[in-house]
């Protein structure tokens, strides 16, 4: 992934941002309060600007995110904001102005790493001959995930300070929503009891994720210590014992 250039941005980048997410409207030397007469030029012009605004600083904060995923990448959990800043050729004002606190740019990463996860989920229960075997793809895919960058894997799931701009348990209750709703269908498309409709996926889904995660997390210290399970093996003994509790009840 090559560095982000100031080149790349607008003139005016370092303008004061709006909390919605904009520069301010003083900034750009649009009046606070537009005309509101429907098809005035003069309030397209404005909304029309606006909206490549918008468009630009979500496409700048996805840019950050990624950049930011790839410096913990190679450079651990512990990175800092200066260097995640110089590493997308910017500075850490404008990372911060984008990402409120370090704990947004974590979700952020958080996000960026649920994309991919998201879609190797819908790959590994598309795929499954049995809700079993969703089950152990999806189970494969969280470790894969963990194993491929641990330093990305501890920097979006631990705990994130007092006061911050996200919640503590945000990209694990991502994940346990991603999974419930896809494994329920599995069942249902494999003849599956009702059991886990509504509420109760959720709850099974919050239940399994926290489990995998502290299967996880063990096998992330212990991994390279004899006898420690593979990743493969870890993956069949997590879903052995997930299946035989309240899945295998149906």
């Amino acid at each position: 992934m090559g560095r982000i250039t100031t080149a790349t941005l607008p003139q005016d980048e370092d303008a004061p941002v709006r909390a919605t997410g904009g520069p301010s409207p003083a900034s750009e030397g649009v009046p606070d309060e537009a005309p509101s007469s429907a098809g005035d030029p003069v309030v397209e012009a404005v909304d029309g600007r606006s909206r490549r605004w918008d468009l630009h600083r979500a496409a700048r904060r996805a840019e950050l995110a990624r950049v930011a995923r790839k410096t913990v990448h190679l450079r651990g959990p512990d990175v800092s904001m200066d260097e995640i800043a110089a590493e997308a050729g910017t500075s850490k004002s404008i990372v911060y102005r984008y990402f409120v606190d370090k704990s947004g740019l974590q979700a952020a990463v958080g996000e960026v790493v649920l994309e991919d996860m998201h879609a190797r989920l819908d790959e590994a229960v598309s795929s499954a001959v049995s809700p079993r075997d969703g089950l152990r793809s999806m189970i494969e895919a969280y470790l894969e995930m963990i194993d491929g960058s641990p330093s990305v894997y501890w920097f979006v799931t631990r705990p994130v300070a007092e006061g911050s701009s996200v919640t503590l348990n945000r990209f694990l209750d991502d994940i346990a929503s991603i999974i419930a709703r896809p494994f329920v269908a599995l069942l249902h498309g494999r003849g599956g009891a009702s059991v886990l409709d509504g509420q109760p996926a959720d709850v099974w889904a919050s239940g399994a994720v926290g489990f995998v995660k502290g299967a996880g997390d063990w096998w992330l210290a212990h991994r390279d210590e004899p006898g420690a399970p593979t990743a493969d093996e870890l993956a069949e003994r997590v879903t052995a014992w997930l299946w035989a509790g309240p899945v295998g009840s149906l």
